[in-house]
This record gives C-alpha cells, structure tokens and sequence, in this order.
C-alpha cells in the first residue's frame, strides 16, 4: 500500500512538472497583444498606420491588441514585426511591466500629448527589462536616499540631501554620476522632441530616473537634481503629480546645484550682469536662465532686476538654448558594464537580443554610448558567467 502511494506521488510530482513545462512552453508561444500596443506606441504609429505599413487591415490590428484575436499566424507577425523593426520573439515573451503615470512624476506635463507620453512610459517598461537583466549580472550600488518622514522645504531637503552624501557647499563634479553612486537607475529617452524632459518614479525599493538628452546638456543636469527631488520629496505622496510638486523639485534642484553660500561667494551682487551670469553658469554645469532665477531666488537680484535680466538673456537667445553649451553627462555604470561585456567578446547587441528588443531601442537606453568591439559571430559566453560581486 505504501508503496503504491509512493509511486503514485512520484508519478503525480512527475506530471505536476511536465504540467509546469507545458504551461512554460505554450506562454512562450503565445502572442502577447501587450507587447504589440508597447512596440507600436514607442514607434509613435497609431493602429492604421501600423496596419498600412505591415500590408494588413486596421481592424487585424484592432482585433490583436484588443485581444479578440488570442493568436495570429506567422505571415501576420512576420509583417508586425518588419513594420515594427522588433524582433519576433519580443511578441512572445511576458507581459510587459506597465508604469502608473499618476505615480511617475514627469518633468513636463503641459506640452506632452497622449502620443508622447504613451512612448515615454513603454521606454520605462523596456528600462525595466533591461535592468533585470543587468541586476542578474552585477551588483549595482543600494539606494542611499536619505528619508524625510515629516514636512520640509525644498531648500532644506537639498542641504540635508547634500549633508548626507557629504557634498558640502562645493559644486558637483558629475551629477549623473552622483546619482549612480548612491543607487538611482538612470537611463535616457532620447525622444527626439522638446515636450518630454525627464520623469522619476520607485520600484520595489529602487529609484529609476529617465533623461531626454534631447534638450541641452546644462538642462539635462538640471533635470537630474529635479527628479532627485521628486524621489526625495514626494516619495510618499499622493496618487498624482501635482504643480505645487512640480515647484517643489524645481526649487530642489536649484538648492542642490547652487548652493546658497556658494553662490553668494562667487557672485557678489555689485558684480552681477547677464555677461557675469553667462560666464559663471560654467561652476555650477546649469543654464543662464537656471542661474538667474536661482540669484532671485535667494535674493541677490530684486524682481525688476530679474525680470531686465531674462529679457536681456533672451534677446541673446539663452532661452530656448546655450550658446556655447558644455560636454553631456553620461552614464558611467553603462560605459562600466558596456566594458566588461566587451572584455569578454559580448556587445550591446547581444543584450538587446538578450530580452529580445531591437537594438535601437537599447541604444536609446543606455545614452548611446559608444566604443562597440566588432561583430562576433557567435556567443561565446553567457551572461551569468560575467557576474560580479
């Protein structure tokens, strides 16, 4: 008797696991209708474009993504995926990770349309993929964000912000690279317009920040410090990005970069003309404009001065740009890993084929960093035989 149990529960464990397997394979088979709206929107196609340029009808579309049709054949995929430029495989993987917009603060909201806003979030979904990767590969520094548990101001959570990571009061040599030191994820948009900046958000105990580096580089830094803020401030806020918050990161970042008694040191008040401000913006790696308000800001110029000042700097066209603008920050954990992948004959390609996304798009991750060895012919090595510790 017992032992008739026993080979029965053996054969039972036995069928539970080729159940488990089965069940693996056909998720591998089945169209995702997700992955489809993802690749489709970050391709800034709506559903009848889409359709004109696989040679397929809009309602074929229609009825994939709204998922009345669980599952195409091959010749329908192969035209999706060729209009898409993504890999076929990439329809069939899980579901992708969707960010809640009323919990990812954005930099801008009042230029952005539905359009734009739509592919800036699936690149932070396919940002997540990527980083699950990498984080099953190296160890990436812990998050090291100081918590504020009650109310502050902006201009107090910079000082303790910088206290924290002792700063002091001296400019920052490389935001972005700050930022990788105490564990924030930071990939880039490259959106290839103005309307979207930057936008910040938490997952599972990690801080992410998204740039667009289509904007200028002292833009792009201050975009750093302003979502800095975010994940410092509004942490525990509530369920949408409000302006007040908006504000808030603004002034944060100003605090953080310029500090008040540096500033003031550096530039005295009889001293200050849009000609001062042009040349000593490069201390603090930020915009003209960014260093006047900052001068309003902690009262070295009155609001008539402010306002002569902008008008004069936007004559000279300091706006809407810089004039003679600074080298771009760049991700130094990206050119690290980028590094050792290619020490060991592996490149960003293969990354890209690692979670099945185009190459492209893993480009427009990672800053578009450069310095690719040359095409191997086959992999030679796996990913988890590079991890670090």
């Amino acid at each position: 008797m017992h032992r008739k149990c026993f080979h029965l529960a053996r054969l039972t464990s036995r069928l539970m696991i080729l159940m488990c397997r089965f069940a693996d394979v056909a998720n591998k088979i089945m169209f995702n209708r997700k992955r489809l709206t993802l690749a489709r929107e970050r391709r800034g196609l709506t559903g009848i474009q889409l359709a004109e340029k696989a040679k397929l009808t809009a309602i074929t579309i229609s009825r994939l993504e709204s998922g009345q049709t669980k599952q195409p054949d091959s010749e329908t995929v192969y035209q999706i995926a060729l209009a898409l430029n993504y890999p076929i495989d990439f329809f069939y993987r899980e579901t992708p990770e969707e960010l809640d917009p009323d919990t990812v603060s954005f930099r801008s909201l009042k230029k952005m349309s539905a359009k734009q806003k739509n592919a800036a979030l699936w690149a932070g979904s396919l940002g997540l993929e990527l980083y699950d990767l990498i984080e099953g590969i190296y160890q990436l520094p812990n998050p090291d964000l100081p918590e504020f548990g009650g109310q502050i101001d902006a201009e107090s959570a910079a000082r303790a912000v910088r206290q924290h990571w002792g700063l002091g009061e001296r400019p920052i040599g490389n935001v972005l690279h700050l930022l990788e030191s105490k564990g924030i994820r930071v990939l880039s948009l490259e959106e290839d317009n103005s309307n979207v900046d930057a936008y910040s958000f938490w997952r599972d105990g990690h801080p992410f920040v998204f740039l667009n580096t289509y904007k200028t580089a002292e833009h792009t830094i201050f975009d750093c410090g302003h979502e800095l803020g975010h994940l410092v401030l509004h942490k525990h806020g509530g369920p949408k990005p409000t302006k007040s918050a908006e504000v808030e990161a603004n002034r944060f970042s100003s605090a953080f970069l310029m500090p008040e008694h540096d500033v003031r040191a550096a530039i005295p008040r009889r001293l200050i003309s849009a000609r001062r401000i042009v040349e000593a913006k490069k201390r603090w790696k930020v915009s003209a404009m960014a260093l006047t308000v900052r001068l309003h800001q902690i009262g070295l110029l009155s609001d008539w001065q402010y306002r002569s000042l902008c008008i004069e700097l936007g004559k000279l066209g300091y706006r809407t740009g810089e004039k003679v603008g600074m080298e771009r920050e760049k991700s130094l954990i990206w050119q690290k890993i980028l590094s050792d992948l290619w020490a060991r004959h592996l490149t960003k390609e293969d990354l890209a084929k690692k979670i099945n996304l185009p190459y492209d798009e893993v480009e427009r991750l990672i800053f578009q960093l450069a310095g690719d060895m040359p095409k191997k012919q086959q992999w030679t090595h796996t990913l988890k035989e590079v991890k670090t510790h």
